[in-house]
């Protein structure tokens, strides 16, 4: 783990761009990247599916939701849309709303929730015929929705200073920023990067009123088109493996963000300056506002 200067013009227009504000469910629908939609179908996906052949089964995390349709990403970056229909079965894994009450309504579906979907083949795309996920997990995500401060008591002034007062970074103290290094063209994480995760997750739980803000890189060597998907996958497997392997909760952390070939630590006219470029910085920032508290 290496901690290198955060340039605070970049890191400003970042955090603006990818704060995830914690208010209703309808503002949980979260728009995509530029060149990136959700593919528009005709035709409600079917209620019975019983007889429709079985598809892929996928684990990650909730990245966006329109509709009906929810994006899954998982732990290498890959994104795949999954429709909802009536017959779609949502489960908590011991449920929080009651004794012996699991299933839920689709409305659970929050972004940034880690899920385990079962799908069936659908001419129009996948449809979950089965979604569950940690009742911990919900209950963090609710309360972020829903805006309560009980049960999280102590992250009160964290949550609040995410709601809309990301605009300047001069407001921000950054405590730390630790990289992770990848091969080229790889978006997997090394050993060593996965050690060094979880010491920057546990360094950040020490500090009061962290959050991590992830951005991904690329060197020189390819197409600005494929460096772009290549450095978003790479902040993906770092967000995943936070939350799913570090205990990082997800209302302690940012949309992952990638920045392809932009601001390089080191020349890309040599293999080791290059090799210092594949990274994914993690960002650990405080605002001034509670810093201290």
């Amino acid at each position: 783990m290496s901690v290198i200067s955060v340039r605070p013009a970049t890191l400003a227009l970042l955090a603006v761009a990818t704060i995830a504000t914690p208010t209703a469910l309808s503002a949980q629908q979260q728009d995509l990247p530029d060149g990136e939609v959700m593919t528009t179908v005709y035709g409600a996906p079917p209620a019975d599916l019983s007889e429709m052949a079985e598809g892929p089964e996928i684990e990650g995390f909730i990245s966006a939701r329109s509709g009906d349709k929810v994006r899954v990403t998982t732990a290498d970056g890959t994104s795949t849309t999954v429709h909802i229909s009536e017959g779609t079965e949502i489960r908590a894994s011991k449920g929080i709303l009651g004794l012996g009450r699991t299933k839920l309504g689709a409305d659970a579906l929050l972004n940034g929730l880690p899920v385990s979907v079962k799908t069936v083949e659908w001419g129009r795309g996948l449809v979950a015929s089965r979604v569950k996920f940690k009742n911990t997990d919900l209950k963090t995500a609710s309360m972020i929705r829903t805006g309560t401060s009980q049960g999280f008591a102590e992250q009160t002034a964290a949550t609040e200073a995410l709601r809309g007062r990301f605009g300047d970074i001069d407001q921000y103290n950054i405590k730390g920023t630790a990289n992770v290094y990848f091969d080229t063209g790889k978006a997997e994480l090394a050993p060593r990067g996965k050690a060094d995760l979880c010491s920057t997750a546990a360094a950040a739980e020490r500090t009061d009123n962290a959050l991590l803000l992830v951005v991904g890189y690329t060197d020189s060597t390819g197409s600005q088109e494929v460096n772009q998907r290549l450095s978003e996958k790479r902040a993906s497997s770092v967000v995943n493996y936070l939350q799913q392997a570090c205990g990082w909760k997800p209302y302690r952390m940012l949309t992952p963000t990638g920045m392809a070939m932009a601001d390089p630590v080191a020349s890309n006219d040599t293999e080791a300056g290059k090799a210092q470029n594949r990274r994914v910085a993690v960002n650990i920032l405080v605002s001034k506002s509670v810093d201290g508290l």
